[in-house]
């Protein structure tokens, strides 16, 4: 009997050592980091932030050396760019191209790990006067990564516009603007020979916004969208249940009409403004927690799209820090998930998220509704009123003798019910409103035994976790009998196989 207890745990070893590696090598969300902002902090104070939310991957729109420098031994994956008033001097000299690789990624490898560079941002509809040294620059840079023994750690591409195809929906039917399909040939064939992914811009609020009503709100922000209305490609049946999925579909369309598969995408722009003018109501915190909240949850779970179910798409969003320099609309200002000082915008994990026990989205940990505490009681009753009923919130944690319960303050009161509805609602539409008596806040309103949905930690029994049987001394007398030797014999022989 002991024997069988000592093989299942060695079996069990296994699965999860597998499970884990298997999560491992899954898809990532990253981070840009644009540098259009007033008051940018110091680098040591951006990676002090980026460790603090625990993100892994990051975009930088150059190769500043300081940040460079301070991402050395984080372990954080870097995607480092050309910018693209680099691109004709770049592309135009051999040699150019090889300093370029010196200076900014020889110089800093493998302390700093550098792992992909992004020549310019959007070339062909940004700036298509210099399409024609874009493959020359390519080659340049390949060239210097191939001298500096790099070009195995180190993949080059350039992110693109979705405005390059023309008619992305239905995506099977997607091309490329045909004026830029020579230079696209030959883009792909570099991508093709050098194991380089297609770096793809994808942002679905612009979808969505520049339709005009084409497309409900909903499907643009990963929520569920009425049977009656999903979007199906007529000549494949795939049914598109999100606008990324569209988008990202619609470029492997466009490169295989160019005769090309096999080439992985990697969104490197996706996200929502937060803020907007009076004639953007789209671009709001909602919104963009509702956008960010659900395409994290997509991705982490290793999704892949209708036409690639078994290709995952890692994604960074846009952006570390509202670039509040830059042209253009309210909206176009303010797509940071943190402001300069460090405190956030909205609240956004960037670890794979929970599923409650019945499968559904427990919302975004981190981040409450609570109601607005210079509102008027009346205001606040009927919020409450509301939740509790037509809501259809879960109220039993504030009845008279429980936890939350306190019968002279409405604000908590009111707080936990607009919070329960919130987190049971957020992906599916539910918004932090009730008439304009309730607001995000990323500070956990929890107290004593009363514990709010989405606090991290402490609330393991509304997020789904699950227990696989009692452990207690019983368990551990009988597991610690077996041989340790040859359970750490077959350790090392389970480890070597994932190797």
């Amino acid at each position: 009997m002991m024997r069988w207890k000592c093989t299942t745990g060695i079996a069990l070893l296994f699965l999860w050592l597998t499970t884990t590696t298997s999560n491992a090598s899954g898809a990532f969300v990253g981070i840009n980091i644009g540098t259009d902002v007033s008051n940018f902090p110091s680098a040591s104070a951006i990676v002090s932030i980026l460790q603090a939310k625990k993100i892994t991957h990051v975009r930088l729109f150059d190769a500043d050396h300081q940040m460079l420098t301070a991402l050395a031994h984080t372990g954080i994956d870097v995607m480092v760019s050309v910018p693209n008033d680099q691109i004709l001097r770049t592309g135009q000299s051999r040699s150019d191209a090889a300093d370029w690789v010196n200076k900014n990624v020889a110089a800093f490898v493998p302390a700093t790990n550098i792992t992909s560079i992004a020549v310019g941002n959007e070339i062909l509809t940004a700036l298509p006067n210099a399409a024609l040294v874009l493959i020359p620059v390519l080659r340049f840079l390949q060239a210097a990564l191939l001298a500096a023994n790099l070009n195995s750690q180190v993949k080059i591409s350039t992110p693109t516009s979705m405005d390059l195809i023309s008619k992305p929906f239905p995506p099977s039917t997607a091309q490329f603007n045909s004026t830029w399909n020579q230079i696209m040939s030959q883009y792909l064939q570099f991508l093709k020979s050098t194991g380089s992914v297609f770096m793809l811009n994808a942002q679905p609020y612009y979808g969505y916004t520049k339709g005009r009503g084409v497309f409900p709100l909903e499907y643009a922000l990963f929520r569920s969208v009425n049977p009656n209305t999903q979007n199906v490609d007529p000549n494949t049946d795939h049914v598109y249940s999100n606008m990324f999925d569209a988008m990202v579909d619609a470029a492997y369309y466009s490169m295989q009409a160019l005769n090309f598969s096999g080439i992985p995408v990697v969104v490197t722009e996706t996200g929502w403004p937060w803020l907007g003018a009076s004639n953007e109501p789209d671009a709001n915190v909602d919104n963009a927690l509702a956008y960010n909240t659900n395409l994290m949850r997509h991705v982490l779970n290793n999704s892949g799209t209708p036409s690639q179910p078994s290709v995952q798409v890692s994604t960074y969003i846009y952006e570390l820090f509202n670039e509040d320099l830059r042209n253009g609309p309210v909206s176009e200002k303010n797509w940071g998930i943190v402001f300069p000082n460090g405190t956030t915008t909205y609240s956004l994990t960037f670890e794979r998220l929970p599923l409650s026990n019945n499968g559904e989205s427990t919302g975004p940990v981190g981040m409450y509704c609570v109601a607005n505490s210079s509102m008027p009681v009346s205001a606040l009753k009927q919020g409450l009123d509301w939740a509790c009923g037509p809501g259809s919130a879960n109220c039993s944690a504030i009845q008279p003798g429980k936890p939350c319960y306190q019968s002279d303050n409405i604000v908590v009161v009111a707080s936990y019910a607009y919070n329960d509805y919130y987190h049971k609602t957020q992906a599916s539409g539910g918004t932090c409103n009730f008439n304009n008596t309730a607001m995000l806040t990323s500070t956990d309103p929890s107290f004593g035994s009363c514990i709010f949905a989405g606090s991290s930690g402490s609330n393991s029994s509304r997020v789904g976790a699950t227990a696989f049987g009692p452990v207690g001394p019983d368990n551990f007398s009988t597991t610690t009998k077996c041989d340790g030797r040859a359970l750490l014999h077959t350790i090392a022989l389970v480890l070597l196989c994932l190797v």
